[in-house]
């Protein structure tokens, strides 16, 4: 929130500053406008200067002191008493502006003392004049000094307060998210886990049987590209039960880390993207692979956006072009920025234009792109298709101001 103008000007730093403005306007107004005559005059001026300068740590003591300054100057005849009211009404100010309670009362107390003493000849017939002087010369400063006090006391009170509504707001968004965590992770280990471990058993079970049955066995034989995809489905299965296993224990962690951490470790993105090219070589069209060694370089949430982008590259390829297509892959960096491309040769087959058959697939890349800040092309091209992601530099986070 925006400071006010008192709380600038007034702040407790800048204290010094301002005692020698003071005391700078002051001196000008003695020397070019009351220019003290004689040496007596002179003396007093470079007294009441000095103490208004000894009020920016000493403050108390200074104004008593120019309170019994202005005594003694108006008895002396000097001619620049008003002169010495004015800083000794500086000093008032500025220890109202600091300090609240009897301190500053009774500062207004001696310095109104001294110019009833001053004018005490004119008692009793000027007595309202009189009173009214000292109110104006010791009164004033107090106020003013006590509003610019208390203006800043509710600017600093109203800045505590919006920090604790924040702090607030944040527990109950954190409250609020882990509540959130929680039942994605229940969701996860209750319906997709539970599935997933099934077909895992289920396909061990097949491997199983293919390979005890031998010639006479019940697949009439084993073939090897069967028992291939059959161990291939068995190890992606035994991966993705991993990851969501890794997931669910990240979800289920208060103030946990972010699961993109969890699913792809620094400095990890290079392997895991050759696992997938491998694991696509196995099951669908023959892959080339350019990936640049700096990925390797990349934040987690980034690196998580690449590896799935590929993963739902490939598949798409082997899904719609077939597995007798080729694809290839290419990953790099431009600077921070990453270039992402995705292109295979249909392999004869034609190709939906504009969509990925009804599924989910290409919005959720298309939103996991944007929320980076990045952008997404995907659509016929050459015969195939063609699918192109780039993925911007994180931002530079701003340095909180004071």
């Amino acid at each position: 929130m925006n400071r006010p103008w008192t709380d600038r000007v007034f702040d407790p730093r800048r204290r010094g500053v301002r005692t020698l403005l003071y005391v700078a306007v002051l001196a000008g107004d003695l020397l070019l406008v009351l220019r003290p005559s004689g040496g007596t005059e002179w003396a007093l001026a470079a007294a009441g200067l000095v103490l208004c300068l000894a009020g920016w740590r000493w403050a108390p003591a200074a104004l008593v002191a120019q309170s019994g300054l202005l005594v003694a100057a108006h008895a002396l005849g000097a001619g620049i008493v008003p002169a010495l009211k004015v800083l000794a009404a500086v000093t008032l100010f500025e220890l109202a502006v600091r300090q609240s309670g009897r301190i500053p009362a009774a500062g207004c107390a001696v310095l109104a003392l001294a110019v009833l003493v001053n004018r005490s000849g004119d008692l009793p017939g000027l007595l309202p004049e009189v009173f009214f002087k000292a109110a104006l010369v010791a009164g004033l400063p107090l106020f003013l000094g006590s509003y610019v006090r208390l203006t800043r006391e509710a600017a600093a009170h109203a800045r505590a307060e919006a920090d604790r509504q924040l702090r607030r707001a944040e527990q109950g968004l954190a409250a609020a998210r882990a509540a959130e965590r929680a039942a994605v992770a229940r969701e996860l280990h209750d319906l997709v886990a539970h599935h997933v471990s099934s077909m895992v058993l289920r396909v061990g079970v097949a491997r199983h049987v293919v390979t005890a049955g031998g010639p006479d066995g019940p697949a009439g034989g084993t073939d090897p590209r069967f028992t291939g995809v059959l161990d291939d489905l068995h190890a992606s299965g035994r991966a993705a039960l991993a990851d969501l296993r890794r997931l669910v224990a990240v979800l289920r962690t208060p103030g946990g880390p972010e699961p993109a951490a969890a699913l792809v470790a620094d400095g990890a993105l290079p392997a895991a993207l050759e696992a997938v090219v491998e694991r696509a070589r196995g099951t669908g069209p023959a892959v080339t692979a350019a990936v640049d060694p700096a990925v390797a370089g990349l934040d987690a949430v980034r690196s998580l956006a690449v590896l799935r982008l590929v993963q739902e590259g490939l598949a798409n390829a082997a899904k719609h072009a077939g597995p007798v297509a080729r694809a290839e892959l290419t990953v790099r960096m431009d600077g921070g920025t990453v270039r992402l491309t995705v292109r295979d040769d249909g392999g004869g087959r034609p190709r939906p234009s504009g969509t990925d058959s009804g599924g989910h697939g290409l919005i959720g890349m298309r939103e996991r792109v944007a929320l980076l800040g990045g952008t997404l092309d995907a659509g016929p091209a050459d015969g195939g298709w063609r699918l192109t992601a780039v993925l911007p530099a994180p931002a530079p986070v701003p340095e909180p101001r004071p």
